[in-house]
């Protein structure tokens, strides 16, 4: 089955919207997705790769079509959102897993890794950060805010939820002509639902908690050595390539690889990077 099936399932308080491809006697591959975006920057490697895998992306709660609550009633921290999506692996059967991790599913996935290392069969890290130098200069800005949070600078970072912020991800650094309109109008509508801006707000200031359990996760590394992919859009200027080289610091067997492209590198390069995950799946999961 190389169609993508589209289904929903009830985890606490949260409906959650998840697309599936693959058949379930495949080796499992979680798909998690980045900021602004939802499982749909996964829509045509999904296909890809069905044959062989079984493929499993969720949207987390404040993006995409999951629903989730109010602020008043939910706490938007990575450290929640984390919790919601391990609870979805197990509300699915997911005993264990290979994991694309992106942009904010980054943190997300690695904090599933130091919860259930045993769970985690291989990672491929795609612009997937957990190192300080891997961290681009436009969060010099947000450190600063971190240290300060005023309600002045909460409301500077509401331009990340501009329509022209949202095209400049995914067009800068990828070849002229490669990155069509859907994945960033896509976005641009989800970001502009009720609520959904301020939930985002809480999720930059708290993204400080991800920079602060680098030193966890890169010990999560060097203890249980997991088969490592990364695959790096090499023009990103979020997370740059000093972070997929420093892997190797932690994994020595690590495979690295870049892209000629930037931080939304599947919209150019899906098929680059569906060849280079079936090699090193078909590897490493045998």
């Amino acid at each position: 089955m190389n169609s993508i099936q589209y289904r929903k399932i009830q985890v606490e308080d949260c409906n959650i919207f998840y697309r599936e491809a693959g058949k379930a006697d495949k080796p499992a591959v979680l798909l998690l997705h980045g900021f602004p975006s939802s499982s749909h920057m996964f829509r045509e490697l999904m296909p890809e790769l069905a044959d062989e895998f079984h493929l499993i992306a969720p949207d987390f709660p404040a993006f995409g079509q999951t629903q989730s609550p109010s602020r008043e009633q939910f706490d938007y921290t990575f450290d929640h959102l984390a919790r919601i999506i391990d609870k979805f692996t197990e509300a699915i059967g997911l005993s264990h897993y290979a994991m694309y991790v992106f942009d904010y599913g980054a943190p997300i996935g690695y904090r599933l890794a130091l919860w259930h290392p045993e769970r985690i069969d291989a990672i491929v890290s795609q612009n997937g950060n957990m190192y300080e130098e891997g961290l681009g200069k436009k969060w010099e800005a947000r450190k600063a805010y971190w240290q300060n949070p005023t309600p002045d600078l909460r409301c500077q970072f509401a331009s990340a939820y501009a329509l022209e912020t949202i095209i400049g991800q995914y067009t800068y650094g990828t070849p002229e002509g490669s990155v069509g309109p859907d994945g960033y109008s896509l976005d641009y509508y989800y970001v502009c639902l009720p609520e959904r801006a301020d939930m985002q707000d809480d999720l930059i200031l708290d993204y400080r908690s991800n920079v602060a359990l680098y030193p966890d996760f890169q010990k999560y590394l060097r203890t249980y050595q997991p088969p490592l992919l990364a695959v790096w859009g090499e023009n990103d200027p979020s997370f740059i390539p000093a972070g997929a080289k420093a892997f190797l610091r932690d994994v020595p067997s690590a495979e690295i690889y870049f892209i000629p492209s930037g931080h939304f590198a599947l919209e150019s390069h899906h098929s680059d990077i569906a060849r280079l995950m079936r090699d090193f799946l078909n590897r490493v999961l045998q």
